[in-house]
């Protein structure tokens, strides 16, 4: 007999606790999603509720006081953080526990790991990451945020932009050109703390999608950062910041068909609710089929999705398959997004239904942690193109 099809790569272990994170996002998290947004803010406690949980900790070894879980248990965390309901909220934990912690323990020496990644996993210090700058946004190498080497501390002079934790962020790692002839070996990363003289955390920048959570401009003027705080060897940091970036797009795809989902579920109910011309408006052939095709689109992302998360946990090459991942994701995102609001008719266009702030947050994924005509790149070339 042919072995059954594993549609999910997730296991019971995994469900279990996929509702724990449930209970915990819809009892402590959804309610408050209008007054954030409304605020265009969430508070740091948020950040220390979901320490007490542990899911800062999920890739951070337990002798840091993490829970040393792979990315399947992580991206139980990233589909249910959806239900939060709001793509900046999201961001930031997000961004913190399962982007910049991580990298800290992957490449952080013992001193670095204790001091940062003990209050991080707690929630009690913030991180954020340092890659785009004004002109240089997936072409990471035209980097120009310069650090020179002066004795036992970097000179660290530049600005970074669309930094998702920016404003609060405690720490941020940047990353910055300290051999500007070393071609990709020139790059280094440093850990640049709030409170350093020069380092300027800028006002929250507005957006039109992920109104909740602080995007800020950061600016670094003759910045003393001890040799210490550097993440990994000089020149390491373009490398150390590519292996990342697999996964950070994975959670972006992750996310988009989790909300898509929730965005279809809560229309679904609507249109068999709402009546037209004496009968539900979901009974209409033309509704069903926009329904139908819905639920096509964000299946065969989910699946794509989980394909590319099964090679990612089996460490086997992926970036064609994360690549594509997220670019399917991106676009089925905006599709559902925009029938889902049609469908609502003008209670899609008020805040109240969340249509349109799902409509305003899932725009963003084809640009963040690499455009989508970026992505087509790297898969044109992967495939031999």
């Amino acid at each position: 007999m042919a072995e059954k099809c594993m549609l999910t790569p997730f296991r019971e272990e995994h469900e279990i606790f996929r509702q724990q994170c449930r209970r915990f996002v819809e009892k402590e998290l959804a309610p408050h999603v209008m007054d954030w947004e409304a605020k265009k803010d969430f508070p740091d406690e948020v950040f220390r509720k979901v320490g007490e949980m542990g899911l800062h900790g999920i890739l951070v070894p337990e002798e840091y006081g993490g829970s040393g879980g792979d990315y399947l248990v992580a991206s139980v965390w990233v589909e249910e953080s959806t239900r939060i309901r709001s793509g900046g909220v999201e961001a930031g934990l997000g961004m913190h526990g399962l982007i910049v912690l991580p990298a800290v323990a992957k490449f952080g020496n013992e001193e670095q790991k204790k001091r940062i990644l003990v209050p991080g996993v707690k929630g009690e210090k913030i991180g954020a990451l340092g890659l785009t700058e004004p002109v240089a946004g997936s072409d990471l190498a035209r980097i120009r945020t310069v650090a020179k080497r002066e004795g036992d501390h970097y000179v660290l002079n530049g600005s970074k932009t669309f930094i998702t934790n920016g404003c609060r962020a405690d720490f941020v790692l940047v990353l910055c050109k300290t051999n500007p002839e070393a071609g990709y070996k020139g790059f280094s990363t440093l850990i640049v703390e709030k409170g350093m003289p020069g380092f300027n955390q800028g006002k929250p920048l507005e957006k039109l999608g992920w109104q909740a959570g602080d995007t800020a401009e950061l600016t670094f003027e003759n910045v003393a950062v001890p040799v210490g705080n550097r993440l990994g060897e000089e020149g390491s940091g373009f490398y150390n910041a590519m292996a990342n970036l697999e996964w950070e797009r994975l959670i972006m795809a992750l996310g988009t068909v989790c909300s898509a989902q929730l965005a279809f579920d809560k229309t679904k109910t609507y249109v068999l609710q709402r009546e037209a011309f004496g009968r539900p408006i979901g009974k209409f052939q033309v509704n069903r089929h926009k329904m139908v095709d819905m639920a096509m689109e964000i299946e065969a992302a989910r699946q794509l999705n989980y394909h590319a998360l099964r090679k990612l946990v089996n460490a086997e090459p992926c970036a064609a398959e994360v690549s594509m991942a997220k670019i399917f994701a991106s676009r089925m995102g905006e599709f559902v997004a925009t029938t889902c609001l049609q469908l609502h008719g003008g209670y899609g266009y008020m805040r109240e239904y969340e249509i349109e702030r799902f409509f305003r947050d899932v725009r963003v994924n084809a640009i963040g942690g690499g455009t989508s005509e970026i992505l087509k790149e790297i898969v044109g070339r992967l495939i031999g193109l």
